[in-house]
């Protein structure tokens, strides 16, 4: 049984992100495009200018980002940060250890993404950092940003057909990961609201004895310049905080 006994509040994740300055095919700067199948995340801007680019059943969208500004993709959501000058942001993300369990899923081609093996072959970076990690990061990018022109292009179109073909294959591909998800989940964001039940029955019937188990914490980045989906992370590699990304 997996057991995050100091978890964030709300057991989310925790992680800084710099965007990536590579130029992709289209000539934009930025990250990967994915989207996530179960977890709603937050960008809060604490530095720099850029963007970030959203597909969803509503089309697709430019939302400008720059210091104080807050933005937010519910599960299924595809989105792409982009560098407009220095952005780095925050990332504040539902139900911690569950995207870096492979909830996050890359806009891959349809025929890489078929294909669990090449998909994960695809997804993997070969190091933690150096020259083989960013080479790898680059090239992986370049592979999402390949699959998501086709989808941006046709939302604006007028036609949502591969933008739900895409999440149906993301579906697909992580369906046997539910499992190990569902443990996370039930360790991480269901215990910590089951937590808060209990201690509004403790204070209803006015025993409040678990306060006595009070306690304050600290951590600092335990890995700084990872190469994560959007662009270069900090994280923080404690339980129920932010794991480290497969492979990465």
């Amino acid at each position: 049984m997996v057991s995050l006994p100091h978890p964030l509040p709300g057991a989310i994740g925790l992680s800084h992100l710099s965007a990536y300055e590579w130029e992709a095919a289209d000539g934009v700067c930025g990250g990967s495009p994915h989207l996530h199948l179960v977890c709603t995340e937050a960008y809060v801007v604490t530095g720099g200018r850029g963007a970030v680019q959203t597909l969803s059943p509503d089309g697709y969208r430019e939302v400008p980002l720059e210091a104080g500004s807050v933005a937010w993709f519910t599960p299924g959501t595809v989105h792409r940060m982009v560098q407009g000058g220095d952005l780095r942001i925050t990332v504040l993300m539902q139900n911690s250890g569950l995207p870096e369990a492979g909830d996050a899923v890359f806009t891959f081609p349809p025929d890489v993404l078929a294909d669990p093996e090449r998909y994960a072959a695809a997804a993997k970076l070969p190091a933690k950092n150096g020259p083989e990690a960013e080479a790898a990061a680059r090239k992986r990018r370049d592979l999402a940003v390949e699959g998501y022109l086709p989808l941006r292009d046709a939302l604006r179109s007028g036609d949502n057909g591969p933008y739900l073909a895409f999440q149906r294959a993301a579906a697909r591909l992580v369906r046997d990961k539910v499992p190990t998800w569902r443990e996370l989940w039930r360790a991480g964001a269901l215990a910590t609201a089951e937590r808060t039940g209990a201690q509004l029955d403790a204070l209803q019937s006015g025993s409040p004895d678990y306060l006595a188990g009070s306690g304050s914490y600290d951590s600092t980045p335990s890995r700084l310049g990872g190469y994560g989906m959007c662009g270069r992370r900090d994280e923080y590699e404690l339980p129920g905080t932010t794991l480290p990304y497969h492979g990465e």
